[in-house]
């Protein structure tokens, strides 16, 4: 039985991830720092649904304290680490920078000093859509470069990249860094649109919708999401013998076993139809305070995700409005309204 290690196991990503790689027959062990950016209770209960199976455990500490996590993972001596702990927000990276830099660099370093020493088969560490930044040439492919990021939270990212492939590089070091595409769906986190706009609208208060309602993403179902990683786990990169060894279209490095690779949807959806399709869920319309481009954001998101079916036979699919309506059912179930 395969062990993987991950990072941010409590969190709306890690316990979905938990969840699918238990079920397909992997043991893993989780770390979480249970930070109270958001509601503390949520990850608990995500924790306390994944203990209910046999082959889950899991640990406590923060990604900065380095002997906690290298304690855990000389212990558990995982296959395979995903890495999904991070400090999440580009809002909040407004608010509180020093958090990102502790969480997702310095954390991260930790992470990639334990699967170095290690040896892991394959180390998958999450990026973000936000790498993008200013970049206006769309669908965005894993080709771009990626040098105007917006906000601190995606410089981080960036950052992260740039110390992965160094590692990939120096260690031969299989490595994935996969950017998402605007994750959503049950369970999710209580800072994102989604979250906000149904309790918004259940609850009868004003929702703040921000340039005016002119924004585009590319939303990525939960589980369509996982499923990618999962896949990714079983395509970790191999060193290139020579840079005419990479395939077409591939953001394999000619360096190092290491490559970059999105996860999204591919289409984009106008925000008002998302929020039209939660208004339908709920039943009642949605009191709507029309807001200006909020700083650090961008207008459109939109992820071309062939390198991802290419890799691994899989694409995302799953209808916006068909996820928003599971989102809202498990936040009636949740919260019994």
């Amino acid at each position: 039985m395969r062990t993987v290690l991950v990072t941010g196991s409590a969190g709306f990503i890690g316990f979905h991830l938990s969840q699918l790689l238990l079920e397909e027959g992997f043991r893993v062990v989780g770390f979480d720092g249970m930070t109270d950016y958001y509601d503390v209770r949520i990850k608990q209960r995500r924790h306390q649904m994944l203990l209910q199976h046999p082959h889950f455990s899991c640990a406590e500490g923060m990604l900065e304290d380095f002997e906690t996590l290298h304690a855990l993972a000389l212990a558990e001596k995982p296959d395979v680490i995903v890495h999904l702990a991070a400090q999440a927000g580009v809002r909040y990276s407004l608010e509180n920078p020093r958090a990102y830099i502790d969480a997702n660099l310095i954390g991260t370093f930790n992470v990639m000093e334990c699967a170095r020493e290690l040896g892991v088969d394959h180390l998958l560490m999450a990026s973000t859509s936000s790498v993008y930044g200013a970049n206006t040439q769309m669908p965005f492919d894993e080709g771009q470069k990626v040098d105007t990021p917006l906000t601190l939270y995606a410089a981080t990212k960036k950052a992260n990249e740039a110390m992965a492939h160094s590692y990939a590089h120096l260690w031969t070091l299989p490595t994935t860094m996969f950017r998402f595409f605007t994750v959503y769906g049950p369970w999710g986190r209580p800072d994102m649109a989604l979250f906000k706009f149904t309790r918004g609208i259940l609850d009868g208060t004003p929702i703040d919708i921000y340039n005016d309602g002119e924004m585009y993403r590319d939303f990525t179902y939960v589980a369509d999401l996982v499923r990618g990683i999962r896949l990714l786990i079983d395509a970790a990169p191999v060193r290139p013998e020579t840079p005419e060894d990479i395939p077409a279209g591939d953001s394999l490095s000619p360096v190092a076993p290491f490559r970059v690779v999105n996860i999204g949807n591919g289409d984009k959806v106008r925000l008002m139809d998302f929020i039209e399709a939660i208004e339908a869920e709920c039943g009642r319309e949605a009191v709507k305070n029309f807001m200006p481009m909020q700083q650090g954001d961008v207008p459109a998101t939109w992820a071309d995700a062939s390198l991802l079916k290419s890799l691994t036979g899989y694409a995302p699919q799953t209808p916006f409005r068909e996820g928003v309506a599971r989102f809202v059912a498990w936040y009636r179930d949740y919260y019994r309204v």
